[in-house]
């Protein structure tokens, strides 16, 4: 029997997973950048700690494990600015991160206010921006922009 990926608020005990996973994904970027000092590789726990206590961060978990992760946060004109989106490469392509993507943003809207969402990513990762305008976003003054409300998928 299998088990199923569930979606919930990150605590402060799945901060040394968040952090592992982190690592995992984001070297193949720091690979295509030549650049290991991006923010992911070199956070700290307890940065990432603080992070999980003053904004909004999800979790996909698989049993006990995380599997997958996304943040964010709404400032006071209502945009939400998202990032961190990340899943373990075993379980990407199977729409984990549409499922991350849509969560955060649901809750941003419902329980923050958020009217639109800023999307943080690699802008040379051609797969990733296929995906993410897929998902409702689009490069608006090199970054990519999408209003509440924009379903994903359309």
């Amino acid at each position: 029997m299998g088990m199923s990926v569930t979606i919930s608020a990150a605590t402060e005990d799945d901060a040394e997973q968040i952090l592992k996973l982190q690592y995992l994904c984001y070297t193949g970027e720091a690979e295509r950048y030549g650049d290991y000092t991006i923010e992911p590789l070199t956070q700290s726990l307890d940065g990432l700690r603080a992070e999980l206590a003053r904004g909004r961060v999800l979790v996909a978990r698989l049993g006990d494990e995380v599997v997958g992760s996304v943040r964010g946060a709404v400032d006071t004109d209502g945009t939400a600015s998202i990032a961190g989106l990340i899943v373990h490469p075993r379980m990407q392509r199977h729409g984990l991160g549409g499922r991350l993507l849509t969560a955060v943003e649901d809750s941003l809207a419902a329980e923050l206010g958020a009217r639109r969402f800023r999307l943080t990513t690699g802008l040379r990762q051609e797969g990733n921006l296929r995906r993410y305008r897929k998902w409702g976003y689009a490069k608006v003054d090199g970054e990519l922009m999408k209003a509440a409300g924009v379903l994903a998928g359309t």
